[in-house]
């Protein structure tokens, strides 16, 4: 091949459509196994490729050359064939200081634990180093090294001050996963995740909800791309280009989700949206009622509301790790926290705003089937809207002004 990435399971990777932006030349998905690796290393059949999970130190000694950056982070994420020598450099480096710079994560005399010790670990470590850190340390499940902590040993470094997932738990597919609880934690003042499948890991999501600067993996992988390129072709690019393609790859990856009140038009602006943008549209209450196989009164009617909630999280839960949708969610969806966590992982909460007396009650709606119950239930769970959501669009005049106000977010 002439460009790609190597590595034991491609499935979650970004990796070719980012290389497609950058460039016209083909680059491929090559996965392979650990018997393949060497093999694949001496027939030398490429000009330049990435190397991914599990074989960022593994391909070290099999080549010719070892760039600063490689010796630096102890770990290779970019090979280039140079007239059949293989020269090894590490762009992960590059990759998490723009990250960090991003995420606005000061490192200056910080306390940095990173959580695993692989090549991402490596390149993270001298990163975090690079950027003024006072001390690094690993965390990892069976230390092998002197100085690396048992990550289950929560008191050996409960009190750092930045705090860095460089393994793959918490990626898609086992997308909630999580190395910790960050209560224990009282002085963190920023977590990065390198994993970038989902949007934002569980990990994130709980230092957000802390208050603490927190973001995942995506910057990463668009700043290391960049350099890699940078390194298969000596073509420098403009530091525009990193901000500008993780950009786009963020629209282009959350899901837009629509939350509000019954009747503030989530489905006819998801369905516009949806065709617009051509993206797909699902509507949460239309799954729940697909998977219960009777419609939404009916449940009400046989399970009551705790039945109907409890099949709404299922319903959520099972299009959460999917990205670049558009979500319609029932009215009361966004009430329960698990819900909204869930929709976080990979979209972006917006909340459909259309005053009250613009609102209709329908038989329907089992809890707004009068006016006086619509009314009542908008009084309840306005705060609760302006709270869960990322953005607040207004949904009083025309559609094309709704879409007009979504459209950047989603295109």
């Amino acid at each position: 091949m002439m460009y790609g990435l190597i590595g034991e399971r491609l499935g979650h990777s970004f990796s070719r459509e980012i290389h497609g932006r950058l460039s016209s030349d083909p680059y491929e998905l090559c996965e392979l196994t650990p018997s393949q690796l060497p093999g694949f290393l001496r027939d030398r059949a490429f000009r330049g490729i990435n190397v991914t999970i599990p074989y960022k130190q593994a391909v070290m000694p099999h080549l010719d050359e070892l760039d600063e950056s490689a010796v630096r982070s102890g770990a290779v994420n970019t090979i280039v064939n140079k007239d059949g020598r293989l020269c090894g450099y590490n762009t992960d480096y590059d990759g998490f200081v723009m990250l960090a710079r991003y995420a606005g994560v000061d490192f200056r005399n910080a306390d940095v634990v990173i959580l695993g010790a692989g090549g991402a670990a490596k390149a993270v470590a001298a990163a975090a180093r690079s950027m003024g850190a006072s001390s690094v340390r690993n965390a990892v499940r069976t230390p092998r090294e002197a100085g690396q902590l048992q990550i289950r040993d929560i008191s050996a470094f409960s009190g750092c001050d930045i705090l860095v997932n460089a393994t793959p738990v918490g990626m898609y597919p086992d997308w909630q996963g999580r190395l910790l609880d960050l209560e224990a934690f009282p002085k963190l003042r920023g977590v990065l995740d390198c994993v970038y499948n989902p949007l934002r890991t569980s990990l994130v999501l709980d230092a957000r909800a802390r208050g603490i600067p927190a973001e995942g993996g995506l910057y990463m992988l668009v700043g290391q791309a960049v350099r890699a390129r940078e390194r298969f072709t000596g073509e420098l690019f403009p530091e525009t280009v990193a901000e500008a393609e993780f950009q786009r790859l963020l629209r282009l990856k959350r899901n837009i989700v629509l939350c509000g009140m019954p009747s503030c038009g989530k489905s006819t602006v998801g369905a516009e949206l949806s065709r617009r943008t051509g993206r797909r549209f699902v509507d949460t209450d239309e799954i729940v009622a697909l998977q219960a196989g009777m419609d939404i009164p009916e449940i009400f009617a046989r399970e009551g509301e705790a039945g109907f909630r409890k099949r709404e999280t299922a319903a959520i839960e099972s299009i959460a790790p999917e990205q670049g949708l558009i979500v319609a969610t029932g009215g009361g969806a966004v009430l329960s926290e698990v819900n909204c966590r869930l929709l976080r992982h990979n979209g972006l909460l917006c909340f459909l705003d259309r005053d009250p007396e613009l609102l209709m009650p329908t038989a329907d709606r089992p809890l707004s089937r009068s006016r006086a119950e619509l009314m009542a239930l908008y009084a309840r769970r306005l705060p609760v809207y302006a709270r869960a959501a990322d953005l607040r669009i207004s949904n009083n005049g025309p559609i094309e002004d709704t879409i007009s106000q979504l459209i950047e977010y989603a295109a």
